[in-house]
């Protein structure tokens, strides 16, 4: 898997999250390197695992949509009568 790489913007608010958590659940003070510094840790340490629960997870809604869309279909279907 390629490294997960995130967007300035996306970056930028992570720090933030990061920050707010430290301060409000922590009761610590991190800057922005440090936070920066968190993030990139988890996403090369962390971050496969929560990208392939977002793989299975899309994979089963997916497998449940086409079985909805193969019951729809089904339904369709004309009755056929055999002989006469």
């Amino acid at each position: 898997m390629d490294k997960i790489e995130f967007s300035k913007k996306e970056k930028e608010i992570m720090i933030q999250k990061v920050k707010m958590y430290f301060r409000e659940d922590l009761t610590q003070e991190i800057g922005n390197f440090d936070a920066e510094f968190l993030i990139d840790f988890f996403a090369e340490e962390i971050g496969g695992f929560l990208y392939n629960r977002g793989l299975y997870d899309a994979e089963t809604l997916i497998s449940e949509k086409v079985s909805e869309i193969s019951d729809l279909l089904l339904q369709l279907e004309k009755p056929v009568l055999l002989g006469r």
